[in-house]
């Protein structure tokens, strides 16, 4: 699939998940008896409205999402206003448009891992990279090492891998077979709980196929690449054996250009050459595990349905964990519209088409995420608001500390918004990726 078409289908998901937020507070505020003015679809100028009861219901010509107007606001004076409301309302209503996303997301997550998926499997696994002061790199494990064998269990997927070491109990060694110039080795290492993950590691990045050699003469080492190099995927198609990497190579037309998805040193990088006829990299010698081939699994609906739920349970979890990274990298680790369609293209390349269910499901929560964040005028600011009055016994703040408030968070977001767009730019145009 062209980048075009994800990019399109990525921006149409975030799209969906905003409109489906306004959609929430829409219904809310309906419910609770508030006068809703206009229900936007866009931005203005105004394109094509219809008024139906009190409700005028617009088409707008700026596409970026959607908008709910309702009466008062900010002004508790005004008859079925949403300020004239009490706040234990207000603050469901506020809460009604991040909850509709946290339901999508569920959704989303709950259907892509109940949907038959393509799973990778081989006589082991390959090591890409090892983590500086894991429990691999203490172990000695190298990149190109294949793991065979973990406490004597043959391993062919990355599932199976994951659970045995999530079965191992906190400190325990475990004993590793691996494969190295063809020559078997023991090791033992100590995995470890990795809290922003959520799950037992001991610090290596996997793979199917490893570059050894590149003659120096050759289009493959002009183009760029190098020993050591992971080939992720040619031309949209995912490369996991020699026979996958031909079929794509044979679907590009000589004299079209070959663009290659590699992993190098654990980020993702984007190389391309002229197809001369090619079914092989010219002067590339791989490495790949033996015996990869794709299987089809499927998880009962049940089971999905609650990994999806645990997925969101345990995301702010997730985000606290990650606050050291987000504070080290946040070029990486915060991200906007711009950052969330690259993310989106990344990840369909590197892992498929099916992906696009995950993404969406994880773009609709990260919406909902943010708008909880307790800062004017998203609406955890306004539940924030609701919520002090509501222990007040209905008491309201005043209205200078409401718009004093709302102008600092506005302030605020406007300077995020500006550093995060310039940060998702600046990645798109230097060539920089997520590393998936």
């Amino acid at each position: 699939m062209s980048v075009a078409i994800i990019v399109i289908i990525a921006l149409a998901i975030l799209f969906v998940a905003i409109y489906l937020h306004e959609f929430g507070h829409f219904i809310a505020a309906k419910r609770a008896g508030v006068k809703v003015e206009e229900f936007g679809i866009g931005f203005p100028p105004r394109l094509f409205s219809i008024k139906r009861g009190e409700t005028t219901y617009s088409i707008n010509a700026v596409p970026i999402g959607a908008f709910v107007k309702t009466a008062g606001e900010n002004d508790p004076a005004v008859p079925r206003g949403l300020a004239a409301k009490g706040p234990w309302t207000r603050l469901g209503i506020y809460a009604a448009g991040p909850l509709v996303n946290i339901f999508l997301a569920f959704v989303l997550l709950s259907a892509f891992l109940a949907l038959p998926y393509s799973v990778i499997a081989g006589n082991g696994l390959m090591v890409h990279s090892v983590v500086g002061n894991s429990s691999a790199e203490e172990a000695g494990i190298e990149p190109g090492d294949i793991i065979l064998e973990i406490e004597g269990q043959p391993v062919h997927t990355r599932r199976e891998m994951q659970d045995i070491l999530n079965s191992v109990e906190e400190g325990a060694e475990i004993t590793l077979f691996l494969l190295r110039n063809r020559q078997e080795v023991q090791t033992t290492v100590k995995p470890r709980f990795d809290p922003e993950l959520q799950r037992r590691v001991i610090g290596v990045l996997l793979c199917w196929n490893m570059v050894n050699q590149v003659a120096e003469d050759s289009p493959a080492y002009e183009a760029g690449i190098r020993p050591g190099d992971t080939i992720l995927g040619i031309n949209g198609w995912v490369v996991y054996n020699y026979e996958s990497m031909a079929n794509a190579l044979r679907s590009v037309e000589e004299e079209k250009e070959i663009n290659l998805v590699l992993l190098r040193a654990g980020k993702t990088t984007s190389l391309s050459l002229t197809n001369d006829g090619y079914e092989t990299l010219p002067g590339v010698e791989i490495q790949w595990v033996d015996g990869i081939h794709v299987e089809q699994e499927r998880l009962p609906i049940w089971t999905a349905a609650y990994s999806g739920a645990r997925y969101i349970i345990y995301m702010p979890v997730l985000v606290i964990g990650a606050i050291p990274q987000i504070i080290k990298s946040p070029d990486t680790a915060l991200v906007g519209p711009i950052g969330a369609v690259q993310l989106t293209v990344e990840v369909v390349r590197s892992s498929g088409l099916s992906n696009l269910l995950f993404m969406a499901g994880a773009i609709s929560l990260g919406l909902s995420i943010f708008n909880f964040l307790p800062i004017p005028p998203l609406d955890g600011g306004g539940m924030l608001v609701a919520f002090i009055e509501g222990f007040r016994r209905g008491k309201r703040l005043s209205p200078h500390t409401v718009r004093l408030a709302h102008t600092i968070g506005l302030v605020f977001l406007i300077a995020l918004m500006v550093a995060v767009t310039f940060s998702d730019v600046f990645r798109l145009i230097s060539g920089e990726g997520f590393g998936l």
